[in-house]
């Protein structure tokens, strides 16, 4: 799909799982109903749900996202949607070399990018595999099939086959084919199915044949042949899933039982039919790969159960006719296409361009780099990485052109494109564009901020002297980020064991720099906090943390009075007739590089405008955390979709505040 990213084909692939396991539930409920129903029932059934989890993936592509109502938390002037992001305590060692061609000038075409699969794209890789592998399968025993079908011959006895089909209803004529001896009888074919035999079976006794072919032309005349295809390719699909293998385990059994039924209803005893199934299971033999494509006669793990069936007269034996099981497919597709609907599928950003390279020529024309970095950035907060690339690509081709590769400006390009890169999980790519954000703009403070990046990727890779060394150059050539800086040097030294005394001086340090009531500091008491809980100084730990909490809640109470103060016409509050807005999806936030690696935990509180729509808007952060968390925070909000909130039944923009806890495992 044009536009899609790793993240949106992972979604994807995680609301089929979801919505065909849901389906396969609801399928095993109903034909454990029918138990006391035919074989013949319980198989429609299972075909049906075959029929609805093999086309649900392109149900899901093809329709348009419909809005449904669902459970979610609801919103009120006093209350807080809460969401949780956990996290685990450190996070993955990659090591991040640099190396002093880093620095070298950038070129104008980048250079290709190393492919490094993330998690999510292992689990979709392991899953193509698997289909692949099955398909793999399935193409092997049609191929043994086909060639055992170019070195049979007829079957001799053309006027047995010829009545017995006329006595089951079967209006043409069914190839019958002997092939290997003692090879087990079974029926292959999608359009056309044949019936195989083993050599010689034109020379058993005449109601051994009659049974046989009873047998395989029950399937012929239930179209099992092409039923079985259809729930081979939604096992196929569905591999990993168990309780798809139950489902097409369950398939297997209630179809061999529902041909049973047509052969005794055919006018066979069920004693000499039982029989000739025994026998067969014990002296003919089919490859193991050979289920996957033909119906086999007999399987010796579902035999017991068919005995039994047989021979048991109360069993219903009633089988659909016509086309039941075509209606019942269908009818099953047409029924889960409303469910498939139901995936999460954004709004249309009207910062992000339609049609890309007209936008990058209009920046071209102007020289204006700002046109494409707004553009990536809603890209970006889009999900749609590759889009935000290419802008940002060009962004920095117009800076460089502006201003030139030793500037300011083209810096800061390339610190944009080193964010992207580490969103995307390609780690040394985004510190190569950091190192040479640094070296294009040199010791001025505008390089502080590639340099706190480079130090923090450097103290995930293990890095501590090389983090420490970014973050005291960062301190030193820029006063604004100093209280940041060394913030960091201080966590680099708190994970030391012997460096306790030192981080505690950095902590301290960082406190007498910038505001006593900016966010800043709230999170380096926080951090100071951390580390003294650490020494066994609880009570000093639990100072500093009421500390900022007191400074978070000034900044809270100051922009809540704000944000109340600026509510505009035509945006409402909860009650006197306003009804409550209710989340209908809400993907779980991340937590950013740094706060994992700072160990940071706490509550981001937002204010949301839910408009008529369900889309939220105007998102602002009324008490944060920090360290890329009330970006995360924002980002997730944004992506939420809500049943809107109405006046007099009519949706109105609604006003609601949404705390997200982050919290470390």
């Amino acid at each position: 799909m044009p536009g899609w990213n790793e993240s949106a084909w992972f979604s994807f692939a995680l609301g089929v799982a979801f919505k065909s396991t849901l389906v396969l539930g609801v399928a095993w409920l109903l034909a454990s109903a029918l138990h006391r129903r035919s074989a013949a029932a319980r198989h429609v059934v299972w075909t049906a749900a075959a029929a609805a989890v093999l086309a649900l993936p392109w149900l899901t592509l093809a329709l348009p996202a419909l809005a449904v109502g669902g459970p979610g938390t609801v919103l009120d002037s006093g209350a807080w949607l809460v969401q949780t992001a956990p996290a685990a305590d450190a996070a993955a060692a990659i090591p991040l070399p640099v190396r002093a061609a880093a620095a070298a000038k950038r070129p104008v075409a980048p250079a290709p990018r190393p492919w490094s699969p993330g998690w999510r794209r292992w689990l979709m890789l392991l899953w193509a595999a698997g289909v692949a592998a099955a398909g793999a399968q399935l193409a092997l025993a049609c191929w043994t099939l086909w060639r055992a079908r170019r070195q049979s011959r007829p079957f001799a006895d053309r006027g047995l086959v010829a009545a017995l089909a006329h006595s089951l209803e079967i209006g043409r004529d069914v190839p019958v084919l002997e092939i290997a001896p003692s090879s087990m009888p079974m029926t292959f074919g999608f359009f056309r199915p044949t019936v195989f035999l083993p050599e010689g079976a034109a020379e058993w006794p005449e109601e051994r044949r009659r049974l046989v072919l009873l047998h395989e032309l029950a399937h012929v005349r239930r179209g099992d042949a092409a039923t079985q295809w259809l729930a081979r390719a939604a096992l196929s699909l569905h591999w990993w899933n168990p309780l798809a293998w139950m489902a097409w385990r369950a398939f297997l059994k209630e179809r061999e039982r529902a041909a049973d039924d047509l052969v005794l209803e055919a006018g066979a005893r069920a004693s000499d039919y039982a029989t000739l199934l025994l026998e067969a299971a014990r002296t003919l033999q089919s490859g193991p790969a050979i289920g996957w494509a033909a119906i086999p006669m007999a399987r010796p793990s579902q035999l017991e159960g068919r005995l039994l069936a047989i021979l048991d007269p109360a069993v219903r034996r009633g089988a659909p006719r016509g086309l039941a099981v075509v209606a019942a497919a269908l009818l099953a597709v047409a029924l889960v296409a409303p469910f498939a609907a139901v995936h999460a599928q954004g709004q249309v950003d009207p910062a992000v361009p339609l049609d890309i390279d007209a936008t990058i020529r209009a920046a071209n024309a102007q020289k204006n780099h700002e046109i494409l970095d707004r553009a990536a950035q809603a890209a970006a907060s889009q999900g749609k990485l590759d889009v935000a690339r290419k802008l940002l690509d060009a962004s920095v081709e117009i800076r460089e052109q502006v201003s030139g590769r030793q500037s300011v400006e083209y810096g800061l390009g390339l610190v944009k494109l080193g964010e992207l890169a580490q969103r995307e999980g390609r780690r040394a790519e985004a510190m190569s564009d950091y190192s040479q954000a640094a070296a294009s703009i040199g010791d001025r403070p505008e390089a502080a901020q590639a340099l706190l990046k480079m130090g923090v990727l450097s103290f995930s890779g293990h890095e501590p002297e090389s983090a420490f060394g970014y973050f005291q150059q960062a301190a030193r050539i820029d006063p604004v980020h100093a209280q940041t800086a060394l913030m960091w040097m201080a966590v680099v030294r708190s994970r030391e064991d012997d460096r306790a005394a030192e981080a505690e001086s950095l902590f301290q340090q960082a406190l007498e720099l910038g505001s006593v009531d900016s966010p800043e500091r709230a999170t380096t008491l926080d951090l100071y906090a951390g580390l003294l809980r650490r020494t066994g100084r609880a009570d000093e730990a639990a100072a500093l943390a009421a500390q900022a909490v007191e400074v978070r809640k000034a900044w809270r109470d100051r922009d809540r009075a704000s944000a109340s103060a600026e509510i505009p016409a035509g945006i409402f509050k909860i009650g006197d007739g306003i009804s409550r807005p209710v989340p209908m999806y809400k993907p779980e936030p991340e937590y950013s590089e740094e706060a994992r690696l700072a160990k940071l935990s706490g509550e981001v509180t937002l204010t949301v405008d839910i408009g008529p729509d369900g889309v939220p808007g105007n998102i602002r952060v009324v008490q944060g955390l920090g360290l890329g968390l009330d970006e995360k925070a924002v980002d997730t909000v944004s992506q939420w979709r809500f049943r809107p909130g109405a006046k007099d039944g009519v949706p109105v923009t609604v006003r609601a505040q949404i705390l997200v806890n982050f919290r470390l495992l």
